[in-house]
């Protein structure tokens, strides 16, 4: 050894706030905190996530076979297979995966510096002010301006009013939370007044953007949310760490140098810009930032945000919830977030339920 040179460590170390949470270098700069258990469910998660993105594009009347799959990865697909995994079920399962992720990511990092087990960032009225930018951009400006456009700019609006409203940014948990609930009702009424009074032909087609939808997607919309990922996960990755230190509390989090306003803020402002991208893509499509956390935590049963796994976790739920959406008796052809809403509606009463008792 080098005297005056440091060394970097050779194996993972761990971190005195959580000593289940092992911490990976990446350089002198970049810490990864992991947990063995987590890798574990991840892996299988991802292998889960494998086999129902393989039934939904074999499964129906223009499913491929798993032998023209495998003929598509060695790049000797026939037209038809190719035509369906380029043109209709490969770009939908691909921004199923991507806007899965980036609910998960969002709702993680949103429960997680708010320590509110109810939010997301649906609470404080993302979703509303995309539908509200939809209907209105669909009402003011036809041709103009894509439904994905409109629906970003909404959920901008939205979430500045909030920013704007509570005095303090984001730095106030409560705050936030209880103006993006005005937020949300106001953004709710002009949606439904658009739709009710002034769209009245195009109401239906409107109505399922607005519940979040993956019907219709294509190579475009795949670009849009791998590049939002893209940018966005790195942000993430260097927060991490602050993260688990903002678990102990804000006078801890200062003492240790995390800056929990500063950190709260960042958080959520990366947490409002991946939904925004999700919304973008498949529209507001609910509860999926609100219960993929938190299915994260039971099974890690650590505490922390679990990030990756909230991320796989929310990947799965919605390729799950199409493939239930495409595939299920009562169900084929509805949009995609009504599943996520009825599916969510009951976790979050189950999850009252729990707290009730508590």
């Amino acid at each position: 050894m080098t005297k005056g040179v440091p060394m970097t460590p050779e194996r993972p170390t761990t971190t005195p706030a959580h000593p289940g949470v092992r911490i990976l270098r990446v350089g002198e700069r970049l810490t990864l905190p992991w947990r063995p258990r987590t890798v574990v469910v991840v892996v299988v998660l991802l292998v889960l996530m494998g086999i129902l993105a393989v039934l939904t594009l074999a499964w129906g009347p223009m499913g491929t076979s798993p032998h023209d799959l495998a003929a598509a990865l060695r790049g000797e697909a026939d037209a038809t297979t190719t035509f369906v995994l380029e043109r209709l079920r490969g770009p939908r399962i691909l921004t199923a995966i991507g806007a899965g992720i980036a609910l998960g990511l969002a709702g993680a990092l949103f429960q997680s510096v708010t320590r509110n087990p109810l939010g997301s960032p649906d609470v404080i009225g993302l979703g509303a002010g995309a539908g509200a930018g939809v209907a209105v951009s669909t009402l003011w400006w036809p041709g103009v301006f894509p439904a994905p456009v409109g629906a970003v700019i909404g959920a901008g609006v939205a979430v500045g009013i909030v920013w704007w409203s509570t005095g303090m940014g984001f730095g106030s948990p409560a705050r936030v939370i209880i103006t993006g609930i005005g937020v949300f009702a106001m953004a709710t009424a002009v949606t439904h007044y658009v739709v009710a009074v002034a769209l009245r032909d195009s109401a239906h087609d409107l109505a399922a953007y607005l519940v979040g939808s993956l019907g219709t997607r294509n190579m475009q919309h795949v670009a849009i949310i791998g590049v939002g990922l893209v940018v966005l996960i790195p942000l993430v990755v260097m927060l991490s760490r602050r993260l688990l230190v903002m678990d102990l509390g804000d006078d801890v989090a200062e003492t240790l140098g995390a800056g929990a306003r500063t950190t709260r803020t960042q958080a959520i402002i990366l947490a409002v810009l991946l939904a925004a991208a999700a919304v973008s893509v498949a529209g507001p499509v609910a509860f999926v930032a609100l219960t993929a956390p938190h299915i994260a935590r039971k099974l890690s049963r650590a505490p922390g945000p679990n990030l990756t796994l909230a991320a796989v976790t929310g990947a799965l739920i919605l390729v799950s919830a199409d493939l239930l959406a495409q595939q299920a008796p009562g169900l084929a052809g509805l949009p995609v977030g009504i599943v996520t809403a009825a599916a969510g509606g009951v976790y979050l009463g189950y999850l009252l339920v729990l707290e009730w008792r508590r």
